[in-house]
């Protein structure tokens, strides 16, 4: 950047004190370039969420949000990545204030300096982001895409096994199932040190399990319901988020609410993860669901939906074929996952 040609502007160059009259849009409407901040949240991470209003149609906004009123020469593509930016959340979450609910008002607003350049490098930046997350976007789509390819041909194969292969209860398909439990979190040596990968839904997003980010003591293990699930096991998780599967590449124990279920040599734990993602099971499973706290299915009843079992031969066909399906998406999946990553970085680095 050309410091030299840059300039420091405070929030009070663009804000307008808003008072409550009625509808009046003159008052209470947001137009092309308006900065609105959230001034109210349960966390502190949240207070002072910015974004830039940048419809050309005139819109009311509600009463736990500030607007900045554009009254300068801004480029307001760049404010809305500037006001996302690491370095500028920073500057604006300090100013929160509450014991429980915290909150930012336009007095501290008033006080943060913002370091911008000049309109040209302004428009500059918002188009190399701009460009990153219209990618992004394309990406998203070419991922929604094979993933609902994937769903239909799933479901083609598994209605053509319903109908030309014979069907068994669940419970014969697996030598060992169950549902994890969760360590007393008021506990720190049930997590503290912990070497136990603890899996929880977030883990659950893609094919194989090959990461996670908790972990548990064996103390924590042996004072829970939590139990060790063996490699190459599926991990279905039955409670609230229900539906959500993963084949382990490593022993893990599971949260409540999650199944472990370690199939038996009859059945490919391959075929086993597509099946279950088919459409088939699902429905079979929210026949089942029980609605309580929260709403579960019970392993003794997903113990009775029949399910379609080919010879090992024909799974291992079915498998090699959606396979390469799969492999596909985990790719567009990791170019999606560095896209982001560019675009953390930009934020990261450009505004400082």
């Amino acid at each position: 950047m050309d410091i030299l040609n840059n300039r420091y502007i405070t929030y009070d160059k663009i804000k307008a004190f808003v008072e409550p009259k009625g509808n009046d849009l003159n008052e209470f409407g947001v137009n092309y370039g308006d900065v609105l901040f959230q001034r109210s949240s349960e966390t502190l991470e949240d207070v002072g969420r910015a974004n830039v209003y940048l419809d050309n149609k005139t819109a009311l906004f509600g009463g736990f949000v500030i607007r900045g009123k554009k009254i300068g020469k801004y480029n307001p593509l760049f404010f809305r990545y500037l006001l996302s930016s690491p370095h500028v959340r920073k500057r604006i979450v300090v100013k929160g204030a509450g014991a429980q609910h915290f909150n930012i008002g336009q007095d501290g607003l008033s006080k943060i300096s913002i370091f911008v350049p000049t309109t040209k490098e302004q428009e500059r930046i918002a188009q190399l982001l701009d460009l990153i997350d219209e990618r992004i976007e394309v990406q998203i789509r070419i991922i929604e895409k094979l993933q609902s390819l994937m769903k239909g041909i799933t479901n083609r194969i598994v209605e053509d096994l319903i109908t030309n292969t014979k069907s068994v209860p669940f419970s014969e398909i697996y030598q060992m199932a169950g549902e994890g439990g969760t360590p007393d979190t008021t506990k720190t040596q049930y997590y503290a040190g912990g070497t136990i990968p603890f899996i929880k839904i977030d883990d659950l997003s893609s094919k194989y399990l090959t990461k996670n980010k908790d972990f548990i003591t064996e103390q924590g293990l042996q004072k829970s319901s939590a139990w060790i699930i063996p490699r190459n096991s599926l991990i279905y998780s039955n409670g609230a988020t229900i539906g959500a599967v993963s084949i382990n590449t490593y022993k893990v124990a599971t949260k409540q609410g999650i199944l472990g279920i370690v199939p038996k040599s009859i059945i490919s734990v391959e075929y086993l993860y597509y099946l279950v993602k088919s459409t088939f099971f699902d429905n079979q499973v929210h026949r089942i669901i029980t609605h309580g706290t929260m709403a579960t299915a019970y392993l003794k009843d997903i113990n009775n939906i029949k399910v379609p079992l080919p010879c090992m031969n024909e799974q291992r066909k079915i498998v090699t074929g959606l396979a390469l399906l799969s492999n596909k998406i985990e790719i567009e999946q990791r170019i999606l996952f560095y896209l982001q990553k560019q675009k953390e970085f930009l934020l990261g680095n450009l505004f400082i």
